[in-house]
């Protein structure tokens, strides 16, 4: 096992600052592309990041601290920034981000002493008993899977025009 909650921290900690520098002033093209029907841009990528800091993770981890397998978690609803109509650029958007994850970490850091907390359980709706260490290892690769998105997205906008080079560019293989 590889879990070390300060190498988690680290992750998590930079992920807002990476996508900040590497989303912040791109022509709407690349930030409002997909790959089709039913997939995100990298401005809905932002908005899931946003919502899964209000909802899922600091709750859940809470959820565990303070009522464990008692009572499952409440669900997380995945698609639900989809439905907002936030009113608010895609520049407001990263700015929240880093605000909100901010302030997450701050939290995270008082709440969660490693020494007793890392092998509390929680009741996951759909998987069962959780850690919340595993809660915490599944928030870093959430952060890793959607930065993976975003550029994957963003490179397919281009899939037609590199020609015959996409054989040698693993990121445009199906």
């Amino acid at each position: 096992m590889n879990f070390n909650i300060n190498e988690a921290i680290e992750l998590l900690g930079r992920t807002p600052r990476t996508l900040e520098y590497f989303l912040s002033d791109l022509s709407e093209g690349w930030v409002q592309c997909n790959e089709g029907e039913g997939t995100w841009n990298a401005a809905e990528v932002i908005d899931h990041l946003i919502e899964a800091e209000r909802t899922n993770w600091l709750p859940r981890l809470e959820h565990i601290i303070q009522v464990g397998t008692s009572k499952p978690f409440p669900p997380f609803d995945r698609y639900a920034h989809l439905n907002e109509q936030a009113e608010r650029s895609f520049e407001q958007s990263l700015k929240e981000f880093i605000s909100i994850r901010e302030q997450n970490l701050t939290k995270l850091k008082t709440l969660i002493d490693p020494e007793r907390h890392l092998e509390l359980t929680g009741l996951h709706p759909e998987f069962g008993e959780v850690k919340l260490k595993e809660l915490l290892a599944t928030w870093a690769v959430h952060d890793l899977t959607h930065i993976s998105q975003i550029v994957r997205v963003m490179a397919k906008r281009y899939q037609e025009d590199v020609g015959p080079w996409k054989a040698y560019l693993s990121i445009l293989k199906n």
